[in-house]
């Protein structure tokens, strides 16, 4: 799995879609995190946006905050299981919200936790983070120490 995380129009679209040509992409705002199934193949990498619009419509419907992110590291472990079993890149787009400023709302303050949290459980399962800005793309380190046996 990659990751690519960044600000908003900080070029990670264009990055994954030059360095993934033919990926089939998937909102996860328009499917929800588990709706990754539907565009799996054995020979097109899975790329899966729209995080942050997901997560913004499911704060009213969902007051547990652990009961959520439960809900997505089980969609990231499926997602690692599926990447395994059928050989093709998942890319994951994430959003960086907040770098360290509080949101005044408590809305906001919910949504910039929770992305934080997706970040890391997804960089805990990444093989590759790459944060990008300004267009350009960094990778940040080797996260997943499975990723080392392979």
């Amino acid at each position: 799995m990659q990751l690519f995380i960044g600000g908003a129009c900080a070029g990670k679209r264009e990055q994954v879609a030059a360095r993934f040509p033919g990926a089939c992409w998937i909102s996860v705002s328009e499917r929800g995190p588990e709706g990754w199934r539907d565009g799996l193949s054995r020979e097109v990498p899975l790329v899966l946006t729209g995080w942050a619009d997901w997560l913004a419509g499911v704060l009213g419907q969902e007051p547990d905050d652990d009961r959520l992110r439960r809900r997505l590291v089980a969609a990231l472990d499926a997602l690692t299981r599926a990447e395994r079993d059928r050989g093709a890149e998942t890319v994951l787009i994430l959003p960086e919200m907040g770098r360290g400023i509080v949101p005044l709302e408590a809305r906001d303050r919910r949504l910039r936790d929770l992305a934080g949290w997706l970040a890391q459980d997804a960089a805990a399962r990444a093989d590759a983070v790459w944060y990008v800005r300004h267009g350009l793309a960094r990778r940040l380190s080797q996260v997943n120490p499975a990723a080392d046996a392979r």
